[in-house]
């Protein structure tokens, strides 16, 4: 017969010896009193600070932790949900079909700097993906199911209610990247952190007419994606004069640079000397139709991207020139965001006010 451990909820497991004939003793595991009298603190004290309890002075708690660590003392993390109404868990929200966070490798860095933001606060990562709206409803019974603390949630489309869904929830949530769909408004208050879109663009573009370059092009990102929006004002700031010839409608794929390139191209009579891309895939979709047609780059025409992915951009030929963001940065910023909504450490603070972080400019061989 199995034997199942008692568990408080103070998060121990108490074992239940097995008297069976035959049955090996096993050592119990380290208990709260033994934490206790190796820290010299009271089992409340150990309890507060296991369980991410306030009140303990920095002292007393080092103690404890390193009674803990000496000891191997591990809660039983069910336990310990019911002490601190906490599930250890936060859902990551992409709003984009699953072919799309597998295949772009800006997704990769992102969930990246979540995922070890998330490890630093002994928290799990919830991987949801949303492809329609036929998954709001999903998504709303998970959150407001209470498997998860909190939600992040990125990608966002103008057209797609996933904000408002995400936020009547009832979890605290932090937006990657400026809402601008429903719901996102300023009635609901939600921290967000994206980087500086329209004046890293501004800074690719005023680099382009630095070298001398007149006809200058732009490859848009999707209309319904507000960092899209924001590059191509950015485009507008420094040339209010480029008429709509000079720009092309992409999607953030390679495949729609490519298609954007050819039509820029085949537009005539006079084709651009240089092109900024919304992202670095579609500039190297445009570079493949560069080559494609025995254009020389950067000499017959510059070209510039968006988001600086290494992996993408000092593997083209030539290296891209791009602006970069940091990407993974800001996704462990979303995590600290979250974390001071849940933790509530300073309630008069209110709402953690959005993050814009910088962007810079680097400079490769392709402008």
């Amino acid at each position: 017969m199995t034997r199942v451990p008692r568990t408080d909820t103070a998060g121990e497991e108490h074992p239940v010896p097995d008297r069976s004939s035959g049955a090996r003793a096993t050592s119990p595991r380290p208990t709260l009193e033994a934490v206790a009298a190796r820290a010299g603190v009271s089992r409340a004290t150990v309890s507060r600070v296991v369980n991410g309890g306030a009140g303990v002075r920095a002292p007393l708690a080092d103690r404890v932790r390193a009674a803990v660590a000496e000891l191997g003392y591990v809660p039983n993390q069910a336990a310990r949900s019911l002490v601190t109404r906490r599930s250890g868990a936060v859902a990551v929200i992409i709003a984009e079909p699953e072919f799309r966070v597998f295949s772009d490798p800006f997704f990769e860095r992102q969930v990246r700097g979540i995922s070890r933001e998330l490890v630093v606060h002994d928290s799990q990562l919830v991987l949801l993906w949303v492809e329609g709206p036929d998954d709001h409803d999903r998504i709303a019974r998970y959150l407001g199911g209470g498997h998860v603390d909190g939600a992040l949630a990125f990608s966002l489309h103008d057209s797609d209610e996933l904000p408002s869904v995400v936020t009547e929830s009832g979890v605290p949530v932090v937006f990657g990247g400026r809402p601008g769909g429903p719901g996102a408004g300023s009635e609901y208050a939600v921290p967000y952190v994206d980087c500086d879109n329209r004046g890293g663009a501004r800074e690719a573009v005023r680099h382009l007419v630095g070298l001398g370059r007149t006809r200058i092009a732009h490859i848009a990102g999707p209309r319904d994606q507000t960092s899209a929006l924001d590059r191509l004002d950015g485009y507008r700031d420094v040339l209010p004069g480029a008429g709509p010839e000079l720009t092309a409608q992409g999607d953030f794929t390679v495949e729609s640079g490519a298609r954007a390139m050819a039509e820029l191209l085949d537009r005539g009579p006079a084709a651009p000397d240089a092109v900024f891309a919304s992202n670095d895939l579609m500039a190297t979709g445009a570079l493949r139709v560069l080559h494609g047609r025995g254009l020389r780059v950067p000499h017959d025409i510059a070209l510039v991207g968006f988001d600086d992915m290494t992996s993408i951009a000092e593997a083209t030929d030539p290296p891209l020139t791009t602006v970069r963001q940091d990407i993974e940065g800001n996704g462990r910023l979303m995590v600290r965001l979250l974390m001071r909504l849940l933790n509530g450490s300073d309630p008069e603070a209110g709402t953690p006010a959005s993050v814009i972080t910088a962007t810079t400019l680097v400079r490769r061989a392709s402008a």
